[in-house]
């Protein structure tokens, strides 16, 4: 246990502790007990930033978390000016307003003890944010929080600190959060104090090759200098791939690095850019960034941390000039990884008329016509479809990079932001142009191919063809590559009906959960009371609408909709919520199946909403009943169903969640019952299976979806729908985690539905895992 409440050292750390530290700080945590050399410190926990929010008051005795979700309740995220407007008072508050004497104590003492470590009284560290929120292992937040490098001293750590919480609540990571469907009001931060590394020079490596999405190959980006010109992508940085294994440098390309990072020499705190030129010698302008040795030092390290978390990472790494030893200062997963992009060469004609060339940062072709802008200021300039130009992307560009077909830049290489965020949004883009902002004019029409790093003059038909050209003429993105076929099918989650259309075109084969909670708590008012108001038509039209955009993004392909299943403690923080109960523990309440029996008007609008889009033609809708316990509760919400001329089996598939230890072990009651498919929610079977709050960090460690209990439910489940002829499939978060569909598809689930960002990677594992099972099965019948 910590001597601390508010603090943990990363020697106390390991990856499962994102709820308390965040991603970054939960990395760093189990890199260090790993062994990988890791500039030491600690982290200012997420626990302290919610009992700060929780415990300070303002001036007219409001408290600030309340405060700051009433601001965000009145802002709508799509108005950009009201989302900055709104944010910046919220980050100002939180500045302005005096630390917590008790965290500000702890927070002295382990930099005080950071600092002794090194026998001074002071230390230079790195102060970064890191975000938790439940499902940030598969959202990349790249860039969306602060980071402050060389802090010095105790008060300028706190201050640090307290400006990362204000980070928070930047417009970037708010619309981020929102689109995403993460909770505002759960996503807590976490400070990550560490020592910082005097760095002659660093970068960033991607332990497989973003771009192509080879496995077997290593790329590094290096410049001199802090790290945070290559991030920020204020400098083209050298480039190096290697091949793994071999440790073979494939390529070699030498850029040319007109500034660097250093430590401001006037303050002796915080950093400043400087040309390459004046602060090391022009030589060094377009010299080799790291030796051979180095870059194979750099590779091996890289597979390493790979082989530790067997999944390909993209990591930060720095040499110190102080003893000239590597160090890795943070690594997450990448993200964005696809099936391999093959790089066959085009065949030149008249009409392919090259404007410009840089570096393929995220493959694809997109065509359109094309906006520069120079500031996030101008974002609103960038309508749906047009091409974005920019001297480089910062996060405040988010909103309008969504809406782009393709990404232009002038600057940055293939581990900038305007590289990862387009591999994340699915965006092609070509980055490092060096004069993309020059050449490229408003209004012109351009095609861009993100996999060869080059911009074409006009709409070139050999790359958009068919129906892709008009496409392309109206500025939409063209995606290429057929999926893998297995015999397990692969699914995607949709918390939002906006996003429906990336959902689909991840090549998902349908929805196995649509979740309801964004729509009916989107109507602004509690539902039940808007209902009783006499707005039911007002309702079901919502949900018609919302449910109509998904189902026929996926048409003729399946969406699983699950009922409503929001908690009281979200029904209460609505219009009209002031009658929900205060329950102790939401979680194990009043949601679900059991409070839509209870409240059958509202279970009977959502069947309503459906009905009609059968009646519309939509038949690839199935529906899903939620924290199911008894086989009553399917029988009566049939009978609801059937009230409104909604016929399960018939109109629509009939299946529910299983999340309690109690439907798993009542399964053959629930089928005759009559079900066409269950699903698993492994977020609450586990949670309930183990009697584990999943929210609370002290007991968050023994949370194990891959729990022997846990795997026991689901196999019987899975043997018993077999026998009944019932599909079988799985939500939850393990869905995502490639152990875990490891073992699924070996138990003979029927399908496994992702979150969006890890569906090619869940079919490739699948695919993998299915071969692997054929080759088992033959070689066993050879020896027989």
């Amino acid at each position: 246990m910590s001597e601390y409440k508010f603090i943990r050292w990363f020697e106390e750390l390991r990856k499962t502790d994102v709820p308390l530290v965040g991603g970054k700080g939960a990395n760093l945590g189990e890199m260090t007990n790993a062994g990988i050399p890791v500039p030491p410190g600690f982290c200012v926990t997420a626990e302290a930033y919610k009992y700060f929010v929780e415990n300070v008051k303002l001036e007219d005795g409001t408290v600030l978390q309340d405060w700051i979700m009433n601001i965000i309740a009145q802002t709508n995220v799509d108005d950009s000016k009201q989302l900055q407007e709104n944010t910046a008072k919220i980050r100002q508050k939180i500045i302005e307003l005096p630390m917590l004497p008790e965290i500000a104590q702890e927070i002295e003492d382990a930099y005080k003890k950071l600092s002794q470590r090194f026998n001074k009284d002071a230390v230079y560290v790195a102060v970064r944010s890191s975000a938790t929120a439940e499902d940030l292992p598969e959202a990349s937040f790249a860039g969306q929080q602060e980071t402050y490098l060389d802090v010095y001293g105790v008060d300028d750590v706190i201050d640090k600190v307290k400006k990362c919480w204000a980070s928070l609540w930047t417009a970037r990571a708010t619309f981020y959060r929102a689109k995403q469907g993460f909770d505002h009001s759960k996503v807590y931060l976490s400070a990550v104090v560490q020592k910082m590394v005097n760095s002659e020079t660093s970068g960033v490596m991607f332990t497989a090759n973003p771009v192509t999405n080879d496995r077997s190959e290593i790329m590094i980006n290096a410049a001199w200098g802090l790290g945070e010109a290559v991030v920020s992508g204020s400098v083209s940085p050298d480039e190096y791939i290697v091949e793994k294994g071999t440790w073979k440098i494939k390529e070699k390309y030498i850029a040319k690095k007109e500034v660097m990072v250093v430590r401001n020499p006037e303050t002796g705190k915080g950093t400043v850019y400087v040309k390459v030129a004046d602060y090391l010698g022009p030589e060094y302008v377009e010299k080799q960034v790291l030796t051979e040795e180095q870059i194979v030092e750099v590779a091996k390290i890289g597979a390493k941390i790979e082989e530790h978390y067997g999944w390909p990472q993209d990591i930060e790494w720095a040499y110190d000039k102080d003893d000239g030893k590597l160090y890795i200062v943070q690594s997450r997963p990448i993200t964005t990884l696809k099936e391999e992009v093959k790089t066959e060469e085009t065949e030149m004609t008249e009409e392919m008329k090259v404007l410009l060339k840089g570096l393929g940062a995220s493959p694809g072709v997109g065509a359109g016509k094309v906006v520069v802008i120079f500031d996030a200021s101008e974002i609103d300039k960038v309508k749906e479809g047009d091409v974005l130009v920019t001297t480089m992307t910062n996060p405040d560009m988010v909103p309008a990079m969504k809406r782009a077909s393709a990404i232009v830049t002038d600057e940055g290489g293939r581990t900038c932001h305007a590289a990862i965020v387009s591999r994340e949004l699915g965006i092609p883009a070509v980055v490092g142009t060096k004069e993309a902002t020059k050449v490229l004019k408003d209004g012109m029409l351009v095609t861009v191919d993100g996999t060869r790093g080059v911009v074409y003059e006009g709409i070139v038909k050999s790359l958009v063809k068919g129906k892709e050209e008009e496409k392309a003429a109206g500025g939409q993105v063209v995606v290429a590559g057929a999926p893998l076929v297995t015999a397990t099918e692969v699914k995607v989650n949709v918390s939002m009906p906006e996003v429906a259309e990336r959902a689909a075109a991840t090549g998902a084969d349908g929805v196995g959960l649509l979740r309801a909670e964004h729509m009916i708590l989107g109507i602004g008012a509690h539902p039940v009371k808007f209902i009783k108001e006499g707005k039911e038509e007002e309702l079901i039209e919502k949900l018609v609408e919302g449910i109509r955009k998904v189902v026929e993004a996926f048409y003729p392909r399946r969406v699983w909709y699950r009922t409503l299943d929001a908690p009281t403690n979200e029904f209460r923080e609505l219009p009209g919520g002031e009658d929900e109960p205060e329950e102790r523990n939401p979680m194990l309440g009043w949601r679900g199946i059991r409070r839509g029996l209870d409240q059958p008007e509202l279970l009977r609008a959502e069947f309503k909403a459906i009905k009609r889009l059968v009646d519309e033609g939509y038949d690839n809708i199935g529906v899903m009943l939620p924290l199911v316990s008894y086989p009553e509760q399917v029988r009566q919400a049939k009978e609801i169903a059937l009230s409104v001329g909604l016929v399960p089996h018939k109109d629509v598939e009939w299946g529910v969640m299983i999340e309690t230890p109690a439907s798993a072990l009542i399964i053959e009651d629930l089928i005759k019952e009559g079900l066409d498919f269950v699903s698993f929610g492994t977020n609450d079977l586990t949670q309930y299976t183990l009697a584990i709050d999943r929210d609370n960090e002290r007991v968050f460690k023994l949370y194990d979806e891959k729990h022997p209990a846990v795997l026991k439910l689901i196999e019987n489940v899975i043997k018993v729908a077999k026998k009944y002829g019932v599909e079988t499939s799985i939500c939850g978060q393990a869905g995502s985690d490639p152990k875990m569909v490891k073992l699924l598809v070996r138990m003979g689930i029927d399908s496994i539905s992702a979150n969006p960002d890890a569906v090619e990677l869940v079919r490739k594992t699948v695919a993998r895992e299915e071969a692997r099972i054929q080759l088992e099965a033959a070689r066993k019948a050879l020896k027989e």
